[in-house]
């Protein structure tokens, strides 16, 4: 299954970023030899889920073939969606869940009520889990060396002057989460951007996933993510968590 696992690789290399790529670029994303890279682009074009114009490959929209087969075929997106509207609707804040894959979350669904960040989010975004509130809150439910040895793959760069990126500082974060049962990130992924986070945990005790809500650092005034949003976030959180297998 080796050629699986290669085919795979390259699909993954290609993103917002690269989404056209020479088997050059192929090759040195994935550490494949240029021949390997180039067997497996003629590949996927030949089956169609990717396209050459000569000089470039690209993915084909089949790829999301892919990934519709995981949203079909799992039920917490279609069931946390409602409560995520719900909650959105309540605080007129952007609301989503995610999950954790390797060093980043993956967004599973959402609900945004304004565009607050300079980049736009969808079902299947990606983000470093780091130095996000979701992530926070996933990270912790780890096993705190696995937790270090994910945040470790990922290299930790700073992407505003307020992102935490030392091991051991993290790590601190990491076990105030634990206790508090949410994490709040301010401004360490974006400027201007504040999100709260909290678990859902299914009925073995086991994190499933989490939710959040995004704001910008102006919307909120002095105590009013003790007072309001984290309330909401709590009874929200008690009334999905008991529907989560």
């Amino acid at each position: 299954m080796a050629a699986l696992e290669k085919g795979l690789a390259v699909i993954e290399c290609f993103d917002a970023g690269h989404d056209r790529l020479t088997i050059a670029d192929v090759a040195r994303a994935t550490d494949l030899s240029r021949a390997a890279a180039r067997r497996c682009l003629l590949t996927l074009t030949s089956i169609g889920y990717a396209e050459f114009d000569g000089k470039f490959f690209r993915l084909t929209p089949r790829v999301l073939r892919l990934g519709y087969a995981w949203l079909s075929s799992t039920a917490l997106p279609k069931l946390v969606q409602p409560f995520l509207e719900r909650l959105s609707e309540e605080t007129h804040e952007s609301s989503s869940a995610s999950l954790l894959d390797g060093h980043e979350i993956v967004y599973i669904a959402r609900s945004a009520q304004r565009r607050i960040m300079s980049v736009g989010l969808s079902v299947g975004s990606r983000l470093p889990a780091f130095c996000t509130s979701m992530g926070r809150v996933l990270l912790a439910a780890l096993d705190p060396e696995e937790a270090r040895v994910r945040i470790l793959a990922g290299k930790p760069a700073a992407l505003t002057p307020h992102t935490v990126t030392e091991i051991e500082p993290l790590m601190a974060k990491l076990a105030e989460v634990r206790v508090q049962g949410h994490a709040i990130v301010d401004q360490e992924l974006e400027l201007g951007l504040v999100s709260l986070a909290m678990p859902l945990v299914n009925g073995r005790g086991q994190v499933a996933a989490a939710f959040n809500l995004s704001v910008q650092s102006q919307r909120v005034a002095g105590d009013e993510i003790e007072t309001n949003l984290l309330p909401r976030m709590r009874a929200m959180q008690k009334l999905l968590q008991p529907l989560i297998a």
